[in-house]
């Protein structure tokens, strides 16, 4: 089976007075908590869900 690339992505700030849009961004990645990690796989989707809220998460190396 093929190594497939992966992505770790911080949730690190509030989204409290964010719109109901980034609100169901940040539930599709899969965060429940603040400063949570997830590891997601690296794919052209979930970019994309990064770059629509970059003020709340961000990409760790």
């Amino acid at each position: 089976m093929a190594d497939i690339a992966k992505i770790k992505i911080q949730y690190f700030r509030s989204q409290i007075c964010t719109p109901v849009k980034h609100k169901l961004v940040v539930k599709g990645l899969g965060f429940t908590r603040l400063n949570q990690i997830v590891e997601r796989e690296d794919t052209a989707s979930i970019r994309g869900m990064v770059k629509k809220i970059p003020h709340l998460v961000r990409i760790l190396d």
